[in-house]
């Protein structure tokens, strides 16, 4: 066993083509990769029908949603703009479900599309009622429980916003039959945790609330499905780990006579392991004696990859160092993002952001790059844009060994693009 996270698509030699000639920090993803768990999320056990939704918000680089949509994945939408973005990368609308905190202003024109709409909240239903009489749609509830990484991964029970309440049922079933819409669809997501009791109880709960809706034709049990970053991490195993769900499929199916279409809204399963951030490292600072550190700054941090910082979320961190003779030197060290921010930081300890957990690495060197291993999903698309005014960083795919970019670096002059000035009658 190695004493060091190693890398994981990536060959050394792809890692310093990329620092290279894209330049760091930039984001890589494997088609390859990519492939493999689209495959494996659309051998999903089911019972009378799949459909798989990626949860686009986890990575939405159009040269992705096209792949998926080539193998016959859908969108799980979470905005009226991802369902642009989806349509704009080739999707039609019927392809896509739109699942939102915010139904915003001009939902109804994407209904008229042919977008689906899951409602996620009483007063998303009565403006659904109004806008949309005698329209299908789909109701998302929270059922009582939930599962996750962290608290803020877990959107299920009683401190979650996200959904309506279970026992808001009858209410919600009672305000779709006075607007004449039909509810064809029941909606449930309960985290991206990983334990498998509370994944089969909310199944469970799930089936039940469409005993309530005679009309529901299909049943979206989200996502949820973790993912082993890290090696010591295990992530779940669809075929086996979800193999009872099937069964609660059928025996609901045998029991009341309806055969259930599912659905699933996989993002982090499909995408995290997919993708790396290859950055470089720029310094090397110590602090103190036996109280100090030894810190690695990147050329990057909270601007690319968020998610250490904002719960503490373990990332494998590798090391390649241009000198190949000091891969097999060891030295421990706290590695920091380029921010002006305390916070930025990519080795805190597991779900405590604020606390430093030097790691061992091969001796760094400034040059060197450092790659940043499961930043596929909920990175790019969840970054602190443009703090410090760094520009936004360039997107690789690595197909078939070589790199193809498929987003550029932004230009640094985009970021005061749309800057206003005051009229000098105010500022003289």
């Amino acid at each position: 066993m190695t004493d060091v996270e190693t890398l994981r698509f990536l060959t050394r030699e792809q890692a310093l083509e990329i620092a290279d000639t894209v330049g760091t920090p930039a984001y890589a993803y494997s088609f390859e990769t990519l492939k493999h768990q689209a495959e494996q999320a659309l051998n999903f056990p089911n019972a009378y029908g799949l459909t798989v939704r990626f949860a686009m918000k986890a990575c939405p680089n159009a040269a992705i949603l096209k792949l998926f949509l080539s193998m016959g994945l859908h969108f799980d939408c979470s905005s009226i703009y991802e369902v642009r973005r989806a349509i704009a990368a080739g999707a039609k609308p019927e392809q896509c479900s739109l699942s939102s905190q915010e139904l915003g202003d001009g939902f109804e024109e994407l209904v008229a599309m042919g977008v689906k709409i899951n409602c996620c909240s009483v007063l998303q239903l009565e403006k659904f009622v109004s806008k949309c009489p005698g329209k299908e749609l789909g109701l998302r509830f929270n059922p009582g429980v939930g599962s996750g990484g962290t608290g803020k991964t877990n959107v299920g029970g009683p401190s979650s916003s996200f959904g309506i309440w279970h026992e808001f049922a009858d209410k919600c079933s009672e305000i779709a039959k006075a607007g004449g819409c039909k509810v064809v669809r029941i909606h449930t997501h309960i985290g991206s945790g990983s334990d498998p009791a509370v994944w089969r109880k909310c199944t469970g709960l799930s089936i039940g609330l469409c005993e309530k809706f005679s009309e529901v034709t299909t049943l979206n049990l989200g996502g949820g499905y973790k993912v082993g970053r890290m090696a010591s991490e295990k992530g779940t195993n669809l075929q086996t780990d979800c193999a009872v769900v099937k069964d609660v499929f059928e025996e609901f199916g045998q029991k009341h006579g309806r055969k259930l279409h599912m659905e699933i809204e996989p993002g982090t399963f499909l995408v995290a392991n997919a993708g790396a951030l290859v950055a470089s490292v720029h310094d090397i600072v110590q602090t103190g004696t036996d109280q100090g550190h030894t810190f690695i700054k990147l050329d990057a941090g909270m601007t690319d990859v968020l998610r250490p910082s904002l719960y503490g979320a373990q990332h494998p961190l590798v090391v390649v160092p241009r000198d190949a003779s000091r891969a097999n030197e060891r030295e421990k060290y706290v590695v920091c993002g380029h921010c002006c921010e305390s916070g930025d930081l990519m080795t805190p300890a597991p779900g405590d952001p604020e606390t430093l957990a030097p790691r061992t690495f091969a001796k760094a060197a400034p040059g060197d790059v450092l790659v940043v291993e499961g930043s596929g999903a909920y990175c790019s698309s969840m970054s602190t844009k443009n703090y410090n005014s760094f520009p936004e960083a360039p997107e690789v795919m690595v197909a078939a060994g070589k790199v193809h970019v498929i987003r550029e670096r932004q230009p640094y002059q985009d970021i005061w693009k749309y800057e206003k000035p005051l009229p000098d009658s105010v500022v003289p």
